[in-house]
């Protein structure tokens, strides 16, 4: 079982509530979404394992389960082509639930039109691999966001 953490503190809102089609119809996977705190902030790993994917806007972690976990950094914010991001580790590193990973400005993101909203989605989970997703309420980073089996 791979618990997810938290990569952001901010408010859990369930992928349903996301502003995107793709996220909110789960396309990508199960999961659940995060509104984060506006200011700076460090995006960190919601799992242990390896970096097998990253852009200023998004990564992912492969857990030693093969569980890969993607963290999306707001809704759109590819069109904004790295700005106000900064990467904090290299793909192929090995990272701890925790440890930041992206660098970025949510109210920036926010000032370029963009919605800071941000997913947590299992890939390529199974129809109720997850259990006690967070679907609401105050979230800090690191605290659990859901279960997958």
């Amino acid at each position: 079982m791979t618990q997810v953490s938290s990569p952001l503190t901010g408010r859990a809102i369930g992928l349903a509530a996301v502003p995107d089609p793709v996220f909110s119809g789960a396309m990508v996977g199960p999961g659940t979404a995060v509104d984060p705190e506006r200011g700076p902030a460090e995006a960190v790993a919601p799992v242990d394992g390896l970096v097998v994917s990253l852009h200023p806007h998004a990564f992912v972690v492969v857990d030693d389960d093969g569980h890969g976990v993607l963290t999306h950094l707001g809704i759109d914010t590819v069109q904004l082509a790295g700005e106000g991001f900064e990467l904090l580790v290299a793909k192929g590193d090995r990272v701890t639930r925790g440890q930041p990973v992206v660098r970025w400005d949510t109210a920036a993101v926010e000032e370029a039109g963009k919605s800071p909203i941000s997913p947590v989605v299992a890939l390529e989970a199974a129809e109720g691999a997850l259990s006690e997703v967070a679907q609401g309420g105050a979230v800090k980073v690191g605290e659990p966001l859901f279960s997958w089996r």
